[in-house]
């Protein structure tokens, strides 16, 4: 039963018979009676819905007005237009020196394309993009331009204000304009190998991603990317008026010098900061050529020389066993020494330059002289497990990690077996090959006291001193032998007047590409200083690769003749830049000459 009233009630029609009344009328009253039962039943429903849709209407009018009051009290924006897939990040940090002064920007350009089912004669605008780009291949542009099945190609990637002007003048409208943001360094070559480059990634009609193709770009790709920044330049620590110094003197050097390639490393020896870095020859990063598929790499102007060029770095070497065998308590600065020979290793006779014979010296005699006999039996007494310890900790088994991409590719080339014979030769400079940046940092550790300091381009807030490596009388000690070199030994046109400068020559047979062994007329060249030699504060190091002196009766190689003056020259000019004031010795009383009243 579903409950509800029967039309015809049994009792009620019984007894509607037994009064002679008619009980159709009973059926009518109950018909009537579930008719307006129902009407009640779909009025109060059709109520309900009716409250329902008036909350709606009343809610969404509510929110309405909110949003068009909030509308009504924010500031006024230029609508941006929608674009399908995936983003194209354009935007990349500037790039600015110690002092804020552009190195790398970006600038507004445009790239040219062509839609050739639009263009109406084809082979005339062909013709007319060859007179503004002659690079283009006509008969490419002309087959591309009539292939009916050819929707889009790209004609230039970017070009100038005066030739998007120059295609407007043709007159094609199959001829489009896309808007670039291009990568520009405007100071050319200048710290061309700190910068690297970079070039486009993923491209579209309305914008093109540009990313870091080589050296502190690639490095830092994705920070330079990054909108989080908000714009915030990238710091470095060169100081770009010392850069441009370097380089020109560098330059001059290596021509005078008739080098085939040079390198120059200037660092801050409490910061590790790297105030300037040159290697030649260079590139212009806005034009950044292609790397070379044949001869070798290092003849390629994209070959850093003083990161990724590792050489035999001769005596320069020849402070670090000095100054280990003093830390070591072997030696001090007066220990004499036999140097004369007869003095085999390993069955090898180890001679002198031009067969010099320097008889007993001091320690510091044997730095001064350079001689290889007096220090090799320094590291033979040094032993080679602890002298392989001890360049460890100056950095000289590792690359240097300097924050540039070709920095992992200047790892250090060690013996295979660090042999009695390996150890008197690497105390020279032979039989180790480490980069000019390697050396930069050694030097730093003897002239800041005794600390090792990591190699930075970031500018820094002040010392980073890493481990001790030498004890501050030790360093002091070295700091003498190598002001001694200067002004007694084989750097003696090192000298600059006005500045103590300390240093080291290191002249090392380069080595044959093929075959093992050296050449005998070539050489690669070092002066390595550090400078005021009291308490220095920065350390240069300049190489030359196969220089050749030749103002004499014959041609000279060593780099007290090629090195020595280009350091010397180089320190004359960065010195007042850096803001040191020249110290000028004094005459005694009795040697002044009084000239007027």
């Amino acid at each position: 039963m579903n409950g509800r009233i029967p039309l015809r009630p049994l009792a009620r029609v019984l007894d509607a018979r037994r009064r002679g009344e008619n009980p159709d009328a009973i059926e009518r009253e109950n018909l009537r009676i579930r008719h307006e039962q129902m009407r009640d039943k779909a009025r109060t429903r059709a109520e309900g819905r009716l409250l329902v849709l008036g909350l709606v209407f009343f809610c969404a009018f509510v929110v309405i007005g909110l949003r068009m009051g909030m509308l009504a009290q924010s500031q006024a924006e230029e609508p941006r237009a929608a674009a399908s897939g995936a983003s194209i990040i354009a935007s990349r940090a500037d790039i600015v020196d110690r002092h804020g002064r552009i190195l790398a920007t970006n600038m507004e350009t445009h790239s040219l394309y062509a839609h050739p089912h639009q263009m109406i004669e084809p082979v005339r605008a062909a013709d007319e993009l060859m007179k503004i780009f002659p690079d283009l291949d006509r008969e490419r542009l002309v087959k591309d331009f009539t292939n009916p099945k050819r929707k889009f190609m790209w004609v230039k990637k970017k070009i100038s204000p005066e030739q998007m002007q120059a295609v407007h003048d043709i007159g094609e409208p199959g001829l489009l304009f896309g808007p670039r943001e291009m990568r520009l360094y405007p100071n050319g070559k200048l710290a061309s190998h700190i910068l690297g480059g970079a070039s486009f990634g993923r491209e579209g009609v309305a914008s093109a991603e540009v990313i870091g193709t080589a050296g502190i770009e690639r490095f830092y790709d994705e920070e330079l990317r990054d909108p989080a920044r908000g714009g915030a330049p990238l710091e470095l620590s060169i100081d770009l008026s010392v850069q441009a110094a370097t380089e020109r003197v560098l330059y001059s050097g290596m021509k005078l010098m008739n080098a085939r390639g040079a390198a120059s490393v200037l660092m801050d020896v409490h910061t590790g900061e790297i105030l300037a870095m040159a290697s030649l020859p260079d590139f212009d990063p806005n034009d950044r050529p292609n790397p070379p598929v044949s001869g070798r790499p290092s003849d390629s102007p994209l070959f850093n020389h003083a990161v990724q060029g590792v050489y035999e770095l001769g005596s320069t070497f020849k402070i670090f066993a000095a100054a280990q065998a003093m830390e070591l308590g072997l030696v001090n600065p007066g220990t004499v020494i036999d140097t004369s020979p007869p003095f085999k290793v390993g069955g090898f006779r180890i001679g002198e330059f031009e067969g010099h014979n320097y008889g007993k010296q001091t320690v510091e005699g044997i730095i001064t002289h350079s001689s290889n006999r007096g220090t090799g039996k320094i590291a033979l007494a040094i032993g080679p497990e602890r002298q392989q310890e001890f360049l460890k900790s100056l950095g000289f088994f590792d690359p240097t990690g300097v924050e540039i991409s070709e920095a992992q590719t200047g790892k250090p080339l060690l013996p295979q077996r660090w042999t009695e014979l390996s150890t008197v030769t690497i105390s020279y400079g032979h039989g180790l090959s480490a980069s000019p940046l390697h050396l930069a940092a050694g030097y730093a550790a003897i002239a800041n006291g005794g600390h090792k300091v990591q190699p930075t381009l970031i500018k820094q807030d002040g010392p980073h001193y890493g481990p001790r490596v030498l004890s501050e009388k030790n360093a002091a000690n070295a700091r003498h032998m190598l002001r001694a070199v200067v002004t007694e030994g084989t750097a003696s046109f090192g000298d600059v007047p006005g500045y103590h400068v300390a240093g080291k020559t290191g002249t090392a047979d380069k080595p044959k590409e093929r075959g093992g062994g050296y050449y005998k007329d070539k050489t690669i060249t070092t002066f390595a200083t550090m400078f005021p030699a009291e308490a220095p504060r920065y350390v240069l190091i300049v190489t030359l690769d196969e220089p050749v002196e030749t103002s004499g009766s014959r041609p000279r190689r060593t780099a007290g003749w090629t090195s020595v003056p280009v350091g010397a020259e180089m320190i004359g000019r960065i010195a007042p830049l850096l803001g040191l004031r020249p110290d000028y010795d004094v005459p005694e009383e009795e040697e002044v000459t009084l000239v007027r009243n």
